[in-house]
């Protein structure tokens, strides 16, 4: 048997992983916490950080060791699952489709004002559509490469103009939660760097050609790397929230609004130049994470309807470049643009804000379940201090998920 190659390299899924996990939303939640407590909630993002790592690490994990796919362990924890996943990946993938397109077009119309935002948003949603269509799987994570290149120096280069306060920032690693900070803590602490993505890990394990368990140590290299990589990103805004805002009293948008609004303030205090640069750094954290769902998120799709089909593992449509695989890139690319236009309806941002208040959970759960389980081979499962760590996870998604699921329903009982 072939062992694993003795050189790591740090481009690999988990790099695709964090790169897609890591959108403007998340920079702007970062930077919003900065602006308000300063460096206080600092030991919040890091903990962000380590919950990802042993999410994913758990994903990668069910994945090597059993064999299965996600949604096929997901099977074995009950039909429950397919009863929440079948309309989750549906309804949140157009959705998600029109969120990302905008998303994407945001600091592009803000570079070229003189093109309409919708013309952004759709020629972004195709252009990605396009780079991921035909299931190149090593070019598709050579293109992520090169995006996470783009935003660790823009993102990391406003921080450094920014000056951080070393004192204050080593003050930020004490557990500490201010008056007023709670939803912002556990927001840091849980929402930083990914939803359904997370579970895509094992997916893109697989194109990557790592299949068994002598590939686990490598795997956990390739993980821990590539959200130590994304902590830099959180850090950073943190930081530039800090300085930049917290220090002069300077408030922001909430949503990626916040990001132009934090493109205005550097143009102010440091010149054009650090604006545009800046902007082409959220372009990059918007346009990476529509590469990694158009990729990551049709390969469980294809798996999803393929295995609800009972069609054999080897089937051509449930495989990347196959026809289920495209058929979601195209729910994802083409019905959405009619969000653009018509605005959003509120009954499906309700349903769609409820079903993604649900996942974390839903994620947390059924993994704590599965690498007990069985089906899991014994020297792999958790051991005691894992499922205590799972354990503490579990617990901080339902109570975000609960927080997430009253906002989410909040508009159906409002005047």
């Amino acid at each position: 048997m072939d062992e694993p190659p003795p050189r790591w390299r740090i481009i690999g899924p988990g790099l695709v992983v964090a790169a897609t996990g890591i959108g403007a939303g998340d920079l702007v939640a970062t930077l919003v916490a900065g602006s308000r407590f300063g460096y206080t909630l600092l030991w919040a993002a890091i903990v962000g950080v380590l919950i990802k790592i042993a999410l994913v690490e758990g994903a990668g994990r069910w994945s090597l060791a059993s064999g299965r796919t996600m949604f096929e362990g997901w099977r074995l924890a009950g039909r429950w699952t397919v009863v929440f996943f079948a309309p989750y990946i549906v309804i949140w993938g157009f959705v998600y489709g029109a969120a990302a397109m905008s998303s994407t077009a945001l600091p592009l119309a803000a570079l070229f004002p003189s093109v309409h935002l919708n013309v952004f948003a759709i020629a972004s949603g195709l252009v990605g559509a396009l780079i991921v269509w035909f299931g190149r799987y090593k070019v598709f994570e050579y293109v992520i490469a090169f995006f996470v290149g783009l935003m660790f120096v823009t993102v990391v280069g406003a921080a450094v103009v920014t000056v951080p306060n070393l004192g204050e920032l080593v003050t930020g690693l004490v557990p500490r939660i201010p008056e007023g900070s709670l939803i912002y803590t556990l927001s840091l602490a849980g929402g930083v760097g990914g939803t359904i993505t997370l579970a895509a890990y094992g997916y893109w394990l697989r194109e990557k050609g790592w299949t068994t368990p002598r590939w686990m140590r490598v795997m956990r290299i390739d993980n821990s790397v590539a959200y130590v990589v994304s902590g830099i990103f959180v850090i950073s805004m943190l930081v530039v929230g800090a300085e930049l805002l917290y220090s002069s009293g300077v408030t922001i948008a909430d949503g990626e609004g916040g990001l132009l609004d934090l493109a205005d303030v550097l143009r102010e205090r440091y010149g054009v130049f650090m604006s545009y640069f800046f902007l082409i750094g959220f372009w990059a954290s918007s346009f990476s994470s529509i590469l990694g769902v158009w990729n990551g998120v049709s390969l469980m799709f294809a798996d999803f309807l393929g295995t609800v089909r009972g069609l054999a593992e080897d089937d051509p449509r449930r495989k990347i470049g196959g026809l289920y695989y495209r058929l979601y890139i195209v729910w994802l690319t083409i019905p959405p643009m009619a969000l653009l236009f018509l605005g959003r309806p509120i009954g499906l941002i309700v349903a769609y804000g409820a079903l993604g208040a649900l996942f974390m959970p839903f994620l947390a759960v059924t993994l704590l379940y599965l690498l007990n389980s069985r089906h899991m081979p014994k020297p792999h499962r958790n051991t005691w201090w894992l499922n205590g760590i799972l354990g503490i996870i579990a617990a901080l998604f339902v109570a975000l998920g609960a927080n997430e699921l009253v906002k989410a329903v909040a508009p159906l009982f409002s005047p």
